[in-house]
């Protein structure tokens, strides 16, 4: 798996032939000195801002006219709240979206986690809180598109990733790993047996729990 520098993607040109292009975000917040120091933040880091909206229902209609790369949205929005907006953003086209949210708001963290959201940026943030939350997002769509190419609907492929989920985070606490090896670890055992990584993460927590 390629990594690249903050703010790029991968794009193929043609044949074999790899290049880096910005990725381009869709940013959406009520607030216009947050989302102007937000736009600030990701332009330095190498982002490209392709939209920008003021509440949720345009965060839609944005993302389904720009096609962004990544969504940044506030959990709390007029018209439309950052959530419903990831829901519907994500039925449409399924990309990394991350929540801006606020301390004490675990309600509507477990909101998210059902619509399919998997990171999160805590106000007021920090520029070194950025990057790690769009990584994160990225990583944990990535798995959830591997999920989705084997099940049968959105909602088996969310089930299934709160299995694994669950699964890490044993491996993680048991074996001292991290995320990413964690993960890794499931998908090798998933490959080697030919059963999808949904089926080894419930065998890996039977046998965690039942020990």
């Amino acid at each position: 798996m390629r990594r690249f520098a903050a703010g790029r993607a991968e794009c193929v040109c043609g044949g074999d032939h790899y290049c880096l292009q910005p990725m381009r975000l869709l940013i959406a917040e009520d607030e216009t000195i947050i989302r102007l120091d937000l736009r600030e933040l990701l332009e330095r880091a190498g982002f490209e801002i392709c939209a920008e909206a003021r509440d949720g229902l345009e965060a839609v209609e944005l993302a389904r006219k720009e096609l962004p790369d990544l969504a940044i949205l506030d959990v709390k929005m007029p018209r439309l709240d950052g959530i419903e907006a990831a829901r519907r953003i994500l039925e449409e086209r399924p990309i990394p979206i991350v929540i801006l949210t606020a301390y004490g708001q675990q309600e509507l963290i477990a909101r998210a986690v059902e619509a399919g959201v998997y990171g999160y940026l805590v106000k007021p943030f920090r520029e070194t809180d950025l990057l790690p939350a769009i990584e994160t997002a990225r990583a944990r769509h990535a798995e959830l598109v591997a999920l989705r190419e084997e099940a049968e609907s959105l909602a088996e492929a969310l089930a299934a990733r709160k299995l694994v989920e669950r699964a890490k985070g044993l491996l993680m606490e048991k074996e001292k790993l991290s995320e990413q090896d964690a993960y890794a670890r499931l998908r090798k055992a998933s490959q080697l047996s030919g059963k999808p990584v949904r089926v080894v993460a419930e065998a890996l927590i039977a046998t965690f729990e039942g020990s």
